[in-house]
């Protein structure tokens, strides 16, 4: 009995310290002696992840506009995203780097790559990918139970709005995220993942370039029923170029709307309630058919 007790308490303190290995988003095995305990984000979408799956009181450092939660604002800032402070980094003691391979430049990549410091990179592109992104970042912390449960609600959400507004009529959708020089989002971008819960239809869903720019003549021609831009914008300009184009469907029927982009375009649980105020939106396109 005694010599049963003592293996099973070693195997438990062994499992205790068990090394820890996910995949990211760059196909990386990440593998850590022991969950994180000093983490820097280098993407305001990542600061959010970070604390959605239960870590937020082990994120040391953050990139600029990581202002979500309120308790990220605080946070020691190791850069913006054109410049990273390495000595400032080196200075926070992290255990452990999450890094956006896209936001961040190849000059960066590089530096962080070089401090030797376990670097987990995290690019969700699809919906279900912000529930992998907690579970996986989760098992990185030690935060398993919290991550867990902010996947399954954000997925619960995500369901009940697929269930209810994909299948409806589709509307056909111009995202605009800049308008001089206009830049759109392409169907690899979450936002359009977003949009087909709503049964949108990304008019520039396919071109190559994630943000492409795009000139007004090609907006004309594929002749959106909704365009939505961003509320944060200057309400006099953003969406309100279209107006004096009288022909295109989304003028005549008053389907241009403004939305909080950051509900839409960071790849956070936050996306689920960006997606029901655009599926409301679409839906109202819908009742001003004809």
């Amino acid at each position: 009995m005694m010599r049963a007790a003592i293996l099973t308490m070693l195997a438990l303190a062994g499992s205790a310290h068990a090394a820890i290995t996910v995949q990211d988003d760059a196909g990386n095995r990440v593998t850590l002696a022991k969950p994180a305990q000093r983490v820097i984000s280098t993407a305001p979408h990542i600061t959010e992840l970070l604390f959605a799956a239960g870590g937020g009181e082990r994120v040391v450092g953050a990139m600029n506009f990581s202002d979500y939660p309120e308790a990220a604002k605080r946070l020691p800032l190791i850069g913006s995203d054109a410049q990273i402070d390495m000595e400032r980094v080196l200075a926070l003691r992290p255990d452990l780097l999450v890094v956006w391979q896209t936001g961040n430049t190849e000059r960066q990549l590089a530096q962080l790559k070089s401090l030797g410091i376990p670097i987990f990179y995290s690019e969700p592109k699809k919906l279900e990918e912000v529930a992998t992104s907690l579970t996986r970042l989760g098992q990185l912390l030690g935060t398993d139970a919290a991550a867990q449960a902010a996947a399954r609600d954000y997925r619960q959400k995500i369901a009940r709005l697929t269930a209810t507004y994909a299948q409806r009529p589709p509307v056909k959708v111009f995202y605009q995220i800049w308008e001089k020089p206009l830049f759109t989002l392409n169907g690899e971008h979450i936002a359009s993942d977003a949009m087909r819960v709503c049964g949108g239809r990304n008019v520039f869903a396919g071109l190559k370039v994630t943000a492409p720019s795009v000139s007004t003549e090609a907006v004309l021609q594929e002749n959106p029923e909704a365009i939505i831009g961003s509320e944060r914008h200057d309400s006099q300009s953003g969406i309100n170029i279209w107006k004096p184009y009288k022909g295109m469907l989304a003028v005549q029927r008053d389907n241009l709307f403004m939305l909080d982009s950051e509900r839409l375009v960071r790849a956070t649980p936050r996306i689920a309630d960006g997606i029901a105020v655009l599926c409301e939106k679409l839906d109202s396109a819908r009742k001003r058919r004809p």
